[in-house]
């Protein structure tokens, strides 16, 4: 794709002729397109009104974006994934605008529960809520940034679980200016309330630490040789459960290497540049999994 971006970005900007530049954009167009996800209609649905109707705002929209950057992009200087990024980010803003999101919400509550259309349909809503950039950040300065960091992340996807799981009860016809995000984000706003509270006062001081794994094995005081322990448990792993836990979709970002990462002094910086993972996510897991094997190490131990 990448070769393609750039062959097709360099005849643009070296066009003479307004045949040749709509040849070159309708070209980046489809090389950016060919990898969105979003608006793609279920296989027994290929005719679907809304999914055809946001693939078509999609398209238009990563056409003007393209249209718009194309002249600033400069090779020797500009990296071509930061190209490709901001003209999608620019693209999914105006495209995915409340109605647009509304209508993939309304798309779920039409298929019946649990059938594979209607998590087609929530699939496509989730992924298009991150994307719009209509997600609020509520009580944002009430607390420190990586704290609060980590509390909207986890809010975010309790936020997201919710939907799925509420998806039902959701009513156009309801709430200020009957406005879908206001639904999503009043729900968000409490969540991070809720959250909050699973948090005590050394949470919001600090991310997990090895403290955690040390603090799950055995009430204070513990043993001086208790964090080896742990650390070699982990390691060995006889049960395999510290490896089959991971971030969904990506194995190698296990419970195991994340903890073993941190026995071995690794930042938090560190670890999510190894994964390519933001630190609220890496470090939210983390902490799940610390209260999920408490019962395993208390056993263990």
């Amino acid at each position: 794709m990448e070769s393609e971006l750039e062959q097709w970005l360099s005849q643009a900007q070296q066009a003479t002729d307004a045949a040749g530049l709509s040849q070159a954009v309708a070209a980046l167009v489809a090389v950016l397109m060919r990898s969105q996800k979003l608006g793609r209609p279920p296989q027994d649905e290929p005719d679907n009104a809304v999914y055809q109707e946001l693939r078509d705002r999609l398209q238009d929209q990563v056409r003007l974006a393209v249209q718009a950057a194309m002249g600033r992009y400069q090779r020797d200087r500009d990296g071509l994934a930061e190209w490709r990024a901001a003209v999608l980010t620019e693209a999914d803003r105006h495209a995915l605008t409340d109605d647009q999101l509304k209508q993939l919400a309304l798309e779920a509550q039409r298929q019946p529960a649990r059938s594979p259309q209607r998590q087609q349909a929530l699939t496509q809503l989730v992924e298009a809520i991150r994307r719009s950039g209509r997600l609020a950040h509520p009580h944002r300065g009430k607390f420190s940034p990586p704290f609060y960091d980590l509390l909207y992340e986890e809010a975010l996807n309790q936020t997201l679980i919710y939907v799925c799981r509420k998806i039902d009860t959701y009513d156009p016809e309801r709430g200020t200016a009957q406005k879908f995000m206001n639904w999503v984000n009043f729900r968000l706003d409490r969540q991070i309330i809720e959250c909050r509270r699973d948090f005590n006062e050394q949470d919001a001081q600090e991310l997990p630490s090895l403290n955690d794994l040390e603090a799950i094995a055995a009430p204070p005081p513990a043993p001086p040789s208790l964090a080896d322990e742990v650390q070699a448990h982990i390691a060995a792993d006889p049960e395999g459960v510290f490896q089959a836990a991971h971030i969904r979709g990506r194995p190698d970002a296990s419970f195991q290497a994340i903890a073993l990462a941190r026995f071995a002094q690794q930042s938090w910086d560190d670890i999510a540049t190894d994964f390519g993972i933001k630190i609220p996510t890496l470090s939210s897991f983390f902490q799940r999994c610390c209260d999920k094997f408490a019962p395993h190490f208390q056993r263990w131990r």
